[in-house]
């Protein structure tokens, strides 16, 4: 488009998609990586299955983020079914899981990322790798300076999408070192914290000897009255897994959670099934199909002794814990830059023809699809809204 450029920083999903969507409208793009090689928080999203997206209902799926009624907004911009019919555009094909989920049918992603990465080299997207993002000067068309070891590099551009990640998976990439230079150039930034991570609570050994590594499954768990469906994991450290992931803004809070083994059974119905010539622990396992797992820990927090005690503690064992595992080990982060200091094409107000996309954006969700859907997503939108600057500029 008139020899204008644009440059991408960062390359996992949000910055990947941001600079296919710039290419695609005739942009010389430039993507610059720190790391030796692209889309490596992609590949790490992809061990044991890449989630994608969710199934279920739009109106459903926006209240899965922190501020439905914006998500509503972008999601009607780069939907599920759009996310979708992206893979399908690639070749891949993809199905919907027993839970909603949606994932790729047959193709591993190495292989994906093969593909996507070919793509981009089609459309003439250029690769700068092992080059970290330093700062930035002037103030459109904007110098980039960029450090590879001891040395030095200066790059123009006549717009800018930062998608730098947050603060979890460092290894990726994801360092939140960027957030000093934002700030000096006078764009606030929410301190982050770690989201989708497992929370700490010390257990006996007798009880690790039983459970640690064992799944906690089709549970109801509730926080500051806010109830999920899902699973946990024991930990030597504490719990994992779904469940508290759907929940980590009630336990930033209020750190603590009651777990209703059975669900599907009321009090009552639990009572029945009982039988009096029954030791309490053999008919939590046999009369109401509780894993080993489940009943050990239900002994480990509640100690039950009597009938209504180990009704009582299945249909509402109360855990505490400590606090969470350190941000290093989150799946996701909340935090970085505010909405409000971003236009609905996601530019910084304060610094026009500066883009923002994927996690460095405060946002939350919890796993299930949400991520990767919200990283599409603001790298779409991020990359059209380029488009649309370089349009309006040249």
């Amino acid at each position: 488009m008139n020899g204008a450029s644009a440059v991408v920083i960062g390359a996992g999903p949000a910055g990947l998609r941001a600079a296919e969507v710039i290419a695609q409208r005739g942009i010389h793009t430039t993507i610059f990586e720190q790391k030796a090689s692209p889309g490596r928080k992609f590949l790490v999203a992809g061990r044991g299955g890449l989630n994608i997206t969710h199934s279920e209902p739009l109106e459903d799926f926006a209240t899965r983020y922190d501020l439905p009624a914006r998500w509503r907004g972008l999601l009607r911009r780069f939907s599920p079914d759009d996310l979708r019919g992206w893979f399908k555009e690639l070749g891949v094909e993809t199905f919907v899981g027993t839970s909603g989920r949606v994932f790729p049918r047959n193709v591993r992603t190495p292989m994906i990322l093969e593909l996507w990465l070919e793509r981009l080299d089609r459309l003439g997207v250029d690769f700068q790798v092992g080059r970290r993002f330093h700062q930035m000067l002037g103030s459109g068309p904007y110098d980039l300076v960029f450090q590879r070891g001891t040395k030095y590099h200066l790059v123009t551009a006549d717009a800018v999408v930062f998608a730098l990640g947050g603060a979890s998976w460092p290894q990726t990439g994801s360092d939140a070192l960027w957030v000093e230079e934002f700030r000096r150039l006078g764009v606030p930034v929410s301190e982050f914290v770690a989201a989708n991570v497992g929370w700490e609570r010390r257990w006996s050994e007798a009880f690790l000897d039983v459970a640690d590594g064992k799944p906690l499954k089709n549970l109801q768990v509730t926080c500051s009255g806010r109830s999920v469906k899902g699973e946990l994991m024991v930990t030597e450290y504490g719990l994992e897994g779904g469940a508290l992931y759907q929940l980590t803004r009630e336990l930033r809070k209020f750190p603590q959670i009651e777990v209703d083994f059975k669900p599907g059974l009321s009090r009552a119905q639990l009572e029945e099934r009982w039988r009096a010539d029954v030791d309490p622990r053999e008919g939590a396992l046999r009369l109401w199909r509780m894993s080993a797992a489940a009943v050990a820990l239900i002994q480990e927090i509640a100690q039950p002794k009597t009938l209504p005690q180990w009704i009582a503690a299945v249909k509402r064992c109360r855990i505490v814990f400590e606090r969470p595992r350190p941000i290093e080990e989150a799946i996701s982060s909340a935090g970085g830059v505010p909405w409000d200091q971003l236009t609905d094409d996601l530019m910084l107000r304060s610094v026009p023809g500066v883009f923002c996309a994927g996690e460095m954006i405060d946002w939350e969700a919890p796993t299930g699809g949400y991520l990767m859907q919200g990283c599409f997503v603001t790298g779409t939108i991020a990359g059209e809204g380029v488009a649309k600057w370089i349009a309006k500029a040249h």
